[in-house]
């Protein structure tokens, strides 16, 4: 419980709050949330943690978040630390996503994402397909001429090894009449050393995350050739599908607790981040990051999740990377 005195103090420092977020100070959710992030800084998952603070902590729902990345191999480094040390705890939270579910098929780990308990997806994004300002490709044409005629000298960035990113560039090459294996995948760890890669022209290409690449695009600093969604999410650049590329991708991000926890406790964070989704806050970041909602909570995520796991090992095994 708050103390009222705080409450006012609160009210007062923050006026230009709705009557519906002046609610939700009465009611504090979480003294405290431990936020993992199995992904280094700077990437979509990082981005996903920080947007719920940005929205949770002024609103009142939680009083403050404690933050750690544990980056590598599409999470599936972070991921055991999480289940190891945060088992049983009732204010842990983990953000991971299908980065992960492909990154846990391809890399045989034995800790899997149906080791921790599913609270919510809550975000979607289409892919975007890059080059560097420099690039000598100016339109998705050429560069899928170029992997059509040599995969492996067409190097492209992207999230870690058996991730979405991974996925989108094996099925182009799929339709292309290529093999995934033969591609000259480049895996980062997070958005910020694939950006970093790109400015540095060290690679040809890059996908990943509209929102990850939006800032670089609008800037010049790079050339957003491709989308990977069924329409165009950017009036001046075509998707994958309409430029003949018959590709269709998406990223779904979501959250998780430790497992060992209580029901009680996992709907306590069910409740947390349907109070979070419920904020219009929560609404202009999503606006504001070009993120989709794609909120699913409780049970109806995890059958959500049952079945992207077994879709994506049927994708993954049909192109080869597993």
């Amino acid at each position: 419980m708050i103390h009222r005195r705080h409450l006012i103090a609160s009210g007062l420092a923050l006026p230009g709050l709705s009557l519906s977020a002046r609610g939700a100070l009465a009611q504090q959710r979480f003294a405290q949330i431990s936020m993992f992030i199995p992904a280094g800084p700077g990437g979509g998952w990082d981005g996903l943690g920080r947007a719920i603070e940005q929205v949770a902590r002024p609103a009142g729902l939680v009083g403050n978040f404690q933050f750690e990345n544990v980056g590598g191999a599409g999470g599936t480094v972070g991921l055991p630390r999480f289940v190891g040390q945060r088992r049983g705890r009732a204010d842990a939270l983990m953000v991971a996503g299908s980065v992960m579910v492909g990154a846990v098929l391809t890399n045989r780990s034995p800790v899997g994402i149906t080791s921790v308990v599913p609270i919510a997806r809550l975000t979607e994004e289409v892919g975007v397909i890059v080059v560097p300002a420099s690039s000598e490709f100016t339109e998705i044409g050429q560069l899928l001429a170029a992997l059509r005629a040599g995969p492996g000298a067409v190097s492209v960035a992207g999230g870690s090894a058996g991730g979405s990113d991974h996925i989108t560039l094996g099925l182009i090459l799929k339709a292309l009449g290529r093999n995934a294996r033969e591609a000259s995948y480049v895996a980062f760890a997070g958005g910020g050393p694939a950006q970093a890669a790109l400015l540095g022209a060290q690679v040809r290409a890059g996908i990943s995350g509209w929102s990850e690449f939006s800032e670089q695009i609008a800037a010049g600093r790079m050339r957003a050739l491709a989308t990977t969604g069924a329409t165009r999410s950017a009036p001046n650049v075509p998707t994958l599908k309409e430029s003949g590329c018959d590709v269709v991708t998406g990223n779904w991000r979501g959250i998780f607790a430790a497992p060992g926890i209580q029901p009680a406790a996992r709907q306590a964070l069910v409740d947390f981040i349907t109070a979070v989704h419920a904020l219009p806050a929560w609404t202009t970041l999503l606006q504001t990051r070009g993120w989709d909602d794609a909120f699913l909570v409780g049970d109806a995520f995890e059958a959500y999740l049952r079945a992207d796991i077994a879709a994506t090992e049927t994708v993954l095994r049909e192109i080869g990377l597993a």
